[in-house]
């Protein structure tokens, strides 16, 4: 038995797993920067192919064996549904959505995965409290949208809402999809995949809707390229290093709550930076959006608590 009951974690996962609370939460106000004078799909493919070759390239010298076709195969696909879908409906609604709301709305990715779970045949069944964060987190984007009212300060673009809410979809399919493909056993090596699967794909998507005839070099604003270079950098580079690390060092519990720190740093770093519209309905909703995926990720782990066995219980609270 424990003298303590509070864990103790290492200041180096508390470092790292701050740095994924901040930058993470700080990337839907870089993407609001780049996009107002970069054209969304492009700056996303240039963001991504140049993340992950840097990546991939390093892995490789480090000594990573060289990815199969199988495991390309999954990378991209995963890089697809996660990057193009789920990314490139972000870059293309921050020209219209503020980013705290952005984030607010991507936050919904759990609530995503507990339904598409409950539906496949062979998926996971879920308890009451899980099935109430669910319809507690839809009725906060239902207020949040509030799709029933003319448009007028602090409302929200009903066109790129559906869109960033097609993008968390997006996200969640992939993301359920990587729990069960045929990846490199280096983390860092499959997102460097995934990074040049998923740039390739939103470089042509810039291309083939236009883009690149609405490029303008010389109106592109310092703000914007200020923005790329900290999406690549702090984003890509520091920001998935240290998630990828956390999985492998830190208990599951202290990463997931990342899933519902961000959109709280997204709304008010939008706020004080950017001087995004902060109403008292976007806090109801911030509240229930983020209170569901807490009420969730709670419920989940207390459920898997349950299941262990007395032996697995106590070799768990050994490692920990």
């Amino acid at each position: 038995m424990r003298e303590n009951s509070k864990p103790f974690y290492p200041i180096g996962i508390w470092i790292a797993i701050t740095s994924v609370y901040i930058v993470w939460g700080s990337t839907y106000l870089a993407i609001r920067f780049a996009v107002q004078t970069m054209p969304p799909f492009l700056m996303g493919g240039v963001r991504f192919l140049i993340s992950g070759s840097v990546l991939y390239l390093v892995r490789r010298l480090w000594g990573d064996l060289k990815p199969t076709l199988q495991e390309w195969r999954s990378a991209s696909i995963i890089g697809i549904l996660l990057l193009v879908g789920g990314n490139g409906g972000v870059v293309w609604a921050e020209q219209w959505v503020v980013s705290g709301v952005t984030a607010l709305l991507i936050a919904t990715a759990p609530l995503w995965m507990v339904l598409i779970d409950t539906l496949h045949p062979q998926g996971r069944k879920y308890g009451p409290w899980v099935i109430v964060g669910v319809l507690l987190g839809f009725s906060g984007i239902f207020i949040l949208i509030h799709p029933f009212k003319s448009m007028r300060q602090g409302d929200v673009d009903l066109i790129g809402a559906m869109v960033l809410i097609l993008a968390s979809l997006f996200w969640s399919i992939g993301s359920l999809y990587s729990r069960q493909a045929k990846l490199p056993s280096s983390p860092l090596l499959g997102t460097g995949m995934e990074m040049l699967a998923g740039g390739g794909g939103l470089l042509l998507l810039g291309i083939f809707s236009g883009e690149l005839t609405r490029v303008s070099w010389k109106s592109i604003s310092h703000e914007s390229w200020l923005g790329l270079i900290y999406l690549i950098v702090f984003g890509s580079w520091i920001g998935f290093s240290a998630y990828t690390w956390l999985l492998r060092t830190a208990p599951t519990p202290l990463v997931s709550t990342y899933a519902y720190v961000n959109p709280i740093v997204a709304v008010w770093l939008g706020y004080f930076i950017a001087k995004e519209p902060l109403t008292f309905r976007i806090l109801i909703a911030m509240v229930m959006v983020v209170g569901s995926v807490a009420l969730i990720t709670f419920a989940q782990q207390r459920s898997l608590r349950l299941k262990r066995t007395p032996l697995q219980s106590k070799g768990k609270d050994e490692m920990d």
